[in-house]
């Protein structure tokens, strides 16, 4: 980058304890785990933690109360993205007999995290206004 552009980070607003997503997504790496080989474990947490990780930017929305369009364009990108692993999965299942219990409940969770957001996307977002949360 050759131009230097105004910071927009506010420390005062990022106040999300990530402790908490990479703690629990650990326990759950070694509780939740095919075989207990270090790949293996590392691979269990790697997924517990991508279906929390959007946490702290939704918990940053909820708390300014708003968003540029650019960012939440982004962010249904992100969950649409997961939910079509869930068709992908649901393919999978009917044509191969494929099930891994491990990605599809962590899938199903980020999808979950991501319903609200998907809810006020629709409503506002796609008809023409801005992200807010409050009116």
């Amino acid at each position: 980058m050759q131009f230097k552009y105004k910071a927009t980070y506010d420390s005062s607003l990022d106040t999300f304890r990530n402790e908490f997503l990479l703690a629990g997504a650990a326990i759950f790496g070694i509780m939740f785990s095919y075989n207990y080989t270090p790949i293996e474990v590392l691979w269990s947490f790697s997924i517990w933690l991508e279906s929390v990780a959007i946490m702290p930017q939704l918990y940053m929305l909820q708390k300014t109360g708003e968003a540029e369009t650019i960012t939440t364009h982004y962010i249904f990108a992100l969950g649409a993205y997961r939910a079509l692993y869930l068709a992908n999965w649901l393919y999978r299942y009917c044509m191969e007999d494929h099930v891994d219990w491990i990605a599809w409940i962590a899938g199903l969770i980020q999808t979950a995290l991501y319903s609200d957001f998907f809810y006020i996307y629709y409503t506002k977002v796609l008809k023409g206004k801005k992200f807010e949360l409050s009116e």
